[in-house]
């Protein structure tokens, strides 16, 4: 997972983070806020952990959210091990910095957010055409959904 950067068309910054399941490409969330904090991330995760299960590992950068005690503790209590990629080397994490340029380039280049909740709806609608339409080719011109094993319910976190 990685945070990625926009904002609304006042100005408004927008932080968003943007969570990829390196197998099979699914991008279980992309959740948009003013604001994140530790407490954030983990509630984000909870979230998306409840519809599609924990991770044995989540690989992250430094950043203060994610070398936060409360994800630290999460991680702990629900047996995840946070993987941190080197400082100043994106190429530990490449998986996610290429969803990532994807991401911008087909949605947030693409689009005026006019609020929070509009930001949302668009980024919602990208995400849902990523992971059920658009087929990828690094796992057999297939879309990610398809690797995913077990019952998936498509909604925002």
């Amino acid at each position: 997972m990685d945070f990625v950067h926009d904002q609304l068309y006042t100005g408004r910054k927008l932080r968003i983070l943007t969570v990829v399941d390196t197998f099979s490409r699914f991008s279980p969330a992309i959740d948009p806020r003013y604001t994140y904090r530790g407490e954030d991330v983990v509630q984000t995760l909870e979230k998306v952990c409840k519809r599609v299960g924990y991770p044995r590992a989540i690989r992250v950068d430094q950043g203060s959210e994610f070398i936060s005690r409360d994800l630290d503790l999460w991680a702990y209590q629900k047996g995840v091990t946070l993987d941190f990629s080197r400082p100043g080397k994106p190429t530990d994490n490449a998986f996610i910095e290429s969803f990532n340029g994807k991401f911008r380039a087909e949605c947030l280049n693409a689009h005026w957010f006019m609020s929070l909740d509009d930001a949302r709806e668009k980024m919602e609608s990208w995400r849902k055409d990523y992971n059920e339409v658009r087929p990828h080719s690094a796992i057999g011109n297939k879309p990610p959904i398809s690797l995913v094993s077990g019952p998936v319910v498509s909604a925002a976190p």
